[in-house]
C-alpha cells in the first residue's frame, strides 16, 4: 500500500493509476460538493474527465443546480473513494470555467446519444413524465440527424484548482493514515504538509 509522496500531484497520479486497475466501475467517479445561496451544501457524484497541475475537470449543464451554484459560488470540494484500495482523496479549491475549445473537444468525444441528451435535458428542473424527456430526445435526434452534433451553449466544463489535498489510507483498528497538503493560493508551487490524527 503506497504512502503519498511529498508531491500531491504525483501522489494523486500514482493512486489514480492504481484505482484504474482495481476499481470495477468508474475509477474516475467523485463526489462533488457545492453550496447554494442559502448556505446549504449540496452533494452529488460526477465523473472526472481530465486533470493536470491546473486542476480537475468535469462537465455539466451550466443551468443545472450544480452549474448554477458553481457560477454563483465558485468553490468546491471533491472526494474520490476507491473502495477496492481502501483509500480516499479529498480536494478543496476555487472553481473556474474551462475554455470553449476544451469543452468542444471533450463534447466531440461523447457518444452521439449523450450529445443529444445534453440538448434534450433541462437538467435539475421538474420533469412532468418520462415520455416528455423521450419526446425531447426524439426531437433533438431528428434535428441533428445528419452531421456532427454541436455543443449546447449551456453545456461546458468546470476546473477545480486545489488549495488542499488530503490522502487517506485505511489502517488496522481504524487508526487510519491521513496526510494533508495545503497552499495559500493556486499560483503557489510550495505545499505545507502535515499528518492528522485519524
Amino acid at each position: 500500500m503506497s504512502e503519498p509522496s511529498d508531491d500531491p500531484w504525483q501522489s494523486f497520479g500514482a493512486w489514480f493509476a492504481e484505482a484504474e486497475k482495481s476499481e470495477p466501475n468508474d475509477p474516475n467517479a467523485l463526489a462533488l460538493a457545492t453550496v447554494g445561496a442559502d448556505g446549504m451544501p449540496s452533494l452529488r457524484m460526477v465523473l472526472l474527465k481530465g486533470w493536470d497541475r491546473d486542476g480537475f475537470v468535469f462537465y455539466t449543464n451550466y443551468e443545472s443546480r450544480k452549474g448554477a451554484q458553481l457560477l454563483d459560488h465558485p468553490k468546491a470540494a471533491l472526494l474520490f473513494h476507491w473502495k477496492s484500495l481502501r483509500r480516499q482523496v479529498r480536494i478543496e479549491g476555487p472553481v473556474s470555467k474551462t475554455t470553449p475549445e476544451e469543452a468542444d473537444a471533450y463534447f466531440a468525444t461523447r457518444q452521439r446519444g449523450s450529445q443529444i441528451g445534453a440538448w434534450a435535458s433541462a437538467q435539475s428542473r421538474p420533469l412532468e413524465s418520462r415520455f416528455a424527456l423521450e419526446k425531447k430526445v426524439a426531437e433533438y435526434g431528428a434535428k441533428h440527424l445528419i452531421g456532427t452534433v454541436p455543443r449546447p451553449p449551456h453545456w461546458s466544463g468546470f476546473r477545480v484548482a486545489p488549495l488542499m489535498f488530503e490522502f487517506w489510507r485505511d489502517m488496522p483498528f481504524r487508526l487510519h493514515d491521513r496526510k494533508v497538503f495545503k497552499r495559500p493560493d493556486v499560483s503557489a508551487q510550495t505545499w505545507h504538509t502535515e499528518k492528522l490524527y485519524p
